[in-house]
């Protein structure tokens, strides 16, 4: 992540690597442990990560927040390694979605073409139940902004550690 997206500067990038050292550092987790991957994308993936310093701690205090950004974190790992879509822009307020998805060297003169939507969400500690309700809001809540273009959501929970994906 620290090398950045298209729409993810190598700072921000590396700030979401922190936050997700936070929050697998929280939940007591050796490095090394596999990230499964569930849903429409099945994957395990070994996840390492800096060593959690005070400093950090006291900086990622929001447990809400930092649960969000070490999401974001994961997600954008999940896509680009099982899609063939990269993080191009930030969406606005009220748009249902995070994201936009395109490619990186998309050359297209149609916008919107090979493009898709993605929406993220980040749980510290929940059960499957949780999870599943979780991704069945992130899916309501894309719903403003259905039509031609897919979108997918991913929900990742951090205790376990997992990641619900889905594509629609």
């Amino acid at each position: 992540m620290a090398n950045g997206f298209p729409a993810i500067t190598p700072v921000f990038g590396a700030t979401l690597a922190e936050a997700c050292a936070v929050c697998l550092s929280d939940r007591g987790h050796p490095q090394g442990i596999n990230l499964i991957v569930e849903g429409d994308f099945q994957e395990v993936f070994k996840l390492y990560w800096q060593p959690v310093t005070q400093q950090m701690l006291r900086c990622w205090n929001d447990l809400e927040y930092t649960t969000e950004q070490a999401a974001y974190g994961i997600a954008f790992m999940i896509i680009t390694r099982l899609t063939d879509f990269t993080v191009i822009e930030r969406s606005r307020k009220g748009t249902g979605f995070d994201y936009w998805l395109g490619t990186e060297n998309d050359d297209s003169l149609l916008p919107f073409q090979n493009k898709a939507r993605l929406e993220i969400s980040g749980i510290r500690a929940g059960d499957e139940k949780r999870i599943n309700i979780r991704l069945k809001q992130k899916l309501e809540q894309t719903k403003p902004s259905d039509g031609l273009l897919p979108a997918y959501i991913v929900v990742v929970e951090f205790s376990k550690p997992i990641a619900i994906t889905a594509k629609k």
